[in-house]
């Protein structure tokens, strides 16, 4: 009983000292960031104190509004967002999709510098992008995060897993857990699939060993048509998950498909 307690105790207090060092981090790196001028990641210019974009471009950069809220599919010409009709006939497993931005323009050589250069700078500038497209109640929203895993393999080949890189720092950022999960199968590439192919090449293909609380965020770089999302999702039910929701940074315009 002892042991229990004492075991207990050292716990309790490690998880407030991690609290406590996530709090000093965020605070040390607010004050340096408001102290030391940066440039634009985008045009280089300099005085950006608070983020690294200056106003105008970050107004120019491509917003993905309006979309469809069930799976961020950009609606352009629309007036206001609405269900898209891939949704209305096949709903996907997850309940809501948040993607501030869309695959296009700058945000393109961004995510391609952090996705195959592993550029932590470029990372940092898409994390904060992600997060300054999430309303505050949104941000509060997640018991648990959830990355999009890599196979063994394939991270091993690539030396770089952009969505666990993502999602150390998000959930530090969010102060929730980031929970595991499994990518059962070396699925060959989604890249010259079809819409349909997609969605069957991954389907079983995760897993999740942890048992999960009620609303979980399910976080990637991009999504293109949301079958790997869709495919975590279904894994994310089965281990306890009640409401999803999937966060990506970008979203691929249907015609770039």
């Amino acid at each position: 009983m002892v042991n229990f307690l004492e075991s207990k105790r050292l716990t309790d207090s490690l998880k407030t000292h991690a609290r406590l060092s996530t709090f000093w981090l965020h605070w040390v790196d607010e004050r340096l960031r408001q102290a030391m001028p940066g440039r634009c990641a985008f045009c280089l210019a300099t005085g950006c104190r608070r983020h690294p974009w200056c106003e105008d471009c970050f107004a120019s950069l491509p917003w993905n509004l309006p979309a469809c809220p069930r799976c961020g599919e950009p609606q352009p010409g629309q007036l206001r967002a609405r269900r898209c009709g891939h949704c209305l006939k096949s709903p996907p497993a997850f309940d809501r999709t948040r993607v501030p931005l869309r695959y296009a323009e700058e945000v393109v050589a961004l995510l391609q510098r952090f996705k195959f250069r592993a550029s932590p700078r470029a990372g940092t500038v898409l994390l904060e992008l992600l997060l300054a497209g999430l309303p505050a109640a949104t941000r509060d929203w997640p018991e648990a995060l959830v990355a999009v895993p890599l196979h063994p393999r394939r991270a091993r080949e690539r030396g770089f897993d952009q969505a666990q890189w993502l999602g150390r720092r998000l959930a530090r950022r969010l102060e929730r857990p980031l929970i595991p999960a499994e990518r059962l199968r070396n699925t060959p590439s989604q890249r010259d699939l079809p819409r349909a192919g997609r969605f069957t090449n991954l389907r079983r293909a995760f897993r999740v060993p942890s048992c999960l609380p009620a609303r979980v965020v399910l976080l990637d770089d991009v999504m293109t048509t949301g079958a790997t999302l869709d495919a975590l999702a279904d894994a994310c039910r089965k281990a306890g998950a009640e409401e999803i929701e999937a966060w990506a940074i970008s979203r691929t315009p249907r015609d770039a498909l």
